[in-house]
């Protein structure tokens, strides 16, 4: 902003001078000059027919004497009105210039300040949103939200903005405060609790004893098919040494999750650690004999995928990108759905020395029970090269996709040809 100002000044001086300078310079006595020679030629003009004159006899030596004093009379005359005329004369373009000289800034700096755009001199803030996550990411972006909070605090999704802005600048104590006024508003969102538990316990040592863990019931009571929720709540369990609890949650976490997700290979250690505690614990192994019946009791009828509804085709790498991605990149084809949300309906995942592929996405592949390939008209089919190997979006991944496909289209043509930015 300084700068600019800087280089403001510079270009109005610059103006200025284009303008007055020439002003200035300019003689004001350029008039009485052209004037003064004309009559010093005059003169000159009369005394030569002076010298004429006599020469011809039409005048006498007295007549010309005399008329030559009258000339030499007129010529001092004349200069001594050439030196009071340059001692007294003023230049009026000098006045000119130094009126202009002060009303071109005065008009310039208001005119723009009415017409032009000051603020966007202002440094500009990064995209409000931050992508795939919904957070601000500047203390400015904050400070204003926060403002706006005080003038409306029912609204609902200034509050989680701002609880997961302060997520991920780590100021939990925020986040917990603006989870509180979250929770008041919308009760009944599952996933707002199991937020609500975590950034508490990141306030409470790391711990998810004691409210947290009252938060987690909330969430796994309003919903206990949410993944965030079981997660935690095994967590909680396995810190409070419940770990029937524990494998009861992880148990469940496992059958939410697809079975290529990343973090499936953490979560079965997690949960044969709770198994082994529970085992040696008095009566124990009893207990995991009934969570494990009660798990198979309770277990959806897997039903099989209709191949009609099944969508395939291939999938390949275009070779101008072939340098940007290394052989054991994670490669995910998904299908979602065109409108609504955005969780994956069916997942396959492989790698890019797996280039090229045919795939075949279909109901088998589902999430969750209730959102399966099948259930839309249209869905939107991906292919993704993460190179974090989640199978979110991020920055520097590669990606192809094809829209409005619906249920049972085959031969598709797949093509993973941008960066994602």
């Amino acid at each position: 902003m300084t700068l600019f100002w800087i280089i403001c000044a510079l270009l109005l001086i610059v103006a200025v001078l284009f303008v007055a300078l020439p002003l200035w310079r300019a003689s004001a006595n350029s008039n009485d000059v052209l004037r003064e020679a004309a009559n010093l030629e005059i003169l000159r003009d009369q005394s030569v027919e002076l010298e004429n004159d006599l020469r011809n006899g039409l005048l006498t030596q007295d007549a010309y004497e005399q008329g030559k004093r009258e000339l030499q009379a007129r010529l001092v005359d004349e200069v001594q009105q050439k030196g009071a005329s340059s001692a007294l004369t003023h230049n009026p373009a000098r006045k000119l210039a130094i009126v202009l000289a002060i009303l071109l800034p005065l008009f310039a700096i208001p005119l723009y300040l009415t017409l032009g755009k000051p603020q966007a001199l202002q440094p500009q803030e990064e995209p409000a949103l931050a992508a795939g996550f919904g957070t601000l990411r500047s203390e400015a972006a904050i400070q204003e939200m926060e403002k706006k909070m005080e003038r409306l605090p029912e609204n609902p999704d200034g509050w989680l903005l701002l609880a997961r802005s302060y997520v991920e600048l780590e100021r939990y104590a925020d986040a917990v405060r603006c989870y509180a006024n979250l929770v008041k508003l919308v009760p009944g969102e599952a996933q707002l609790w199991a937020d609500y538990a975590d950034a508490k316990a990141m306030t409470n040592n790391q711990s998810l004893l004691g409210e947290p863990t009252k938060f987690l019931d909330k969430a796994v009571a309003l919903d206990g098919n949410n993944a965030s929720a079981r997660a935690l709540s095994g967590s909680a369990a396995m810190e409070r040494g419940d770990y029937a609890a524990a494998v009861l949650h992880w148990q469940k976490l496992l059958e939410l999750l697809p079975p290529d997700y990343p973090g499936t290979d953490m979560i079965q250690q997690g949960l044969a650690q709770a198994r082994e505690f529970l085992a040696m614990q008095p009566g124990g192994k009893q207990k995991l004999a009934q969570l494990e019946a009660a798990r198979k009791a309770n277990a959806p009828q897997q039903q099989s995928a209709d191949p009609a509804l099944a969508i395939s085709g291939n999938v390949t790498l275009n070779p101008a990108l072939a340098g940007k991605v290394s052989p054991d990149d994670t490669v995910f084809i998904l299908a979602r759905a065109a409108e609504g949300q955005k969780m994956p309906l069916a997942v396959l995942r492989k790698q890019v020395k797996d280039l090229p592929l045919q795939f075949t996405l279909d109901d088998s592949m589902a999430m969750q029970p209730q959102l399966k390939l099948s259930g839309f008209d249209h869905v939107v089919i991906v292919a993704r090269i993460s190179k974090s190997g989640s199978p979110t979006s991020q920055p520097g991944d590669l990606e192809g996709s094809i829209e409005g496909v619906t249920p049972g289209s085959k031969q598709l043509d797949l093509r993973i040809d941008k960066l994602v930015k």
